[in-house]
């Protein structure tokens, strides 16, 4: 939603986004239980839609209160999880429809079973996945023996153990502490730990602990972490006129965010528990795919900027690392036919 294997160089990729701060700091609190966003109509045959803390997520909310997928003709059920393994699970276990998810988490579920669908791309990271450490620590090199925490599993773990190994050092060279995304970030604010690996917005947590600074990110590798919107094999051929729908919201939204840049701000600062000021400063860390990028994402290639590769890339990972037993069938798990309707809907209209 994973490292890279040594075989090729810089795949990192999934779960990103995760969890719940444990304190009540204003700039970084987050309601703590599932919920479904209250201005929903929770109307029968709604498409229950999951996303959670992410600043590629975020503007699924811009779309329920600017009442985008109205606009669109789809009733929308859509439900905020302070937890993103939660949100994982809940679409594996078929009680939600549709979820914002990483690439790596959806080739991870796929190799445990799940029967899943990417039909959008929602972004890439571009750096706000970060590792952030304590005054005095100037390389990866001074990680040697120092306590680090992250969330086990999850895609900041893995953006660690790719600058280690990048650093020449393995994992057993830190003190590996794990802890759910929003723990790790108050674990060490508090002193308890020398390092961290944590997304945004819990980044901005991290980082007030005085003389704390970034030490890398995924800016530092390229493509490595995309997000997507994932769907139920079994909604997909059921109801394709709402995940077309959906798709279409998704572009729609991004188009209001575009001419309505405070106000989209606002909605996304508030759902992520921090001023505006402060969410401005995650724009540059995710990069939001237009149309024509997604087009170019599900094409056949060589390299990272193919979704098609990038998961078999993982999926051998996965394997290499025993967090799967085989690897998938991935034959199946992308279906660019909404995007490309979109684009062909754009020229009818042009």
């Amino acid at each position: 939603m994973r490292v890279r294997s040594p075989l090729s160089f810089c795949i990192l990729f999934l779960v990103t986004f995760t969890i719940i701060v444990g304190c009540v700091n204003p700039a970084t609190y987050i309601k703590t239980t599932t919920e479904t966003d209250t201005s929903s109509s929770a109307v029968a045959g709604a498409v229950r839609l999951g996303f959670s803390a992410w600043p590629g997520w975020f503007p699924w909310q811009v779309a329920q209160e600017q009442k985008i997928f109205q606009a669109n003709n789809v009733p929308v059920d859509l439900k905020w999880f302070d937890g993103y393994l939660e949100s994982i699970s809940t679409l594996t276990a078929g009680q939600i429809d549709a979820n914002s998810q990483t690439l790596g988490d959806t080739v991870n579920s796929v190799s445990g079973g799940a029967d899943q669908v990417i039909v959008l791309v929602n972004d890439n990271s571009t750096g706000n996945d970060k590792v952030i450490v304590r005054d005095g620590i100037n390389s990866i090199a001074d990680l040697k023996g120092k306590k680090v925490a992250a969330e086990e599993g999850t895609v900041d773990h893995f953006l660690l153990l790719l600058g280690l190994k990048k650093a020449g050092l393995s994992p057993q060279d830190i003190q590996f502490v794990p802890l759910e995304t929003g723990k790790a970030a108050a674990a060490f604010v508090a002193g308890q730990v020398d390092a961290t690996a944590v997304f945004a917005p819990f980044t901005t947590q991290a980082l007030k602990r005085e003389g704390s600074k970034e030490l890398f990110s995924s800016k530092d590798f390229p493509g490595a972490i995309s997000d997507h919107l994932v769907v139920t094999r079994k909604f997909v051929e059921q109801y394709p006129d709402r995940v077309q729908a959906l798709v279409d919201s998704w572009f729609a939204t991004l188009e209001y965010m575009k001419a309505n840049p405070d106000k989209a701000y606002e909605i996304m600062a508030k759902r992520a528990g921090v001023s505006v000021e402060e969410y401005k400063q995650y724009a540059d860390g995710t990069q939001i795919f237009t149309i024509e990028e997604n087009i170019k994402a599900f094409q056949p290639g060589s390299d990272l900027t193919s979704l098609q590769f990038a998961a078999q890339e993982m999926s051998k990972f996965l394997k290499e690392v025993g967090l799967s037993k085989t690897q998938p069938d991935l034959s199946k798990l992308f279906d660019d036919r909404f995007v490309q309707a979109y684009m062909k809907g754009l020229g009818k209209r042009g």
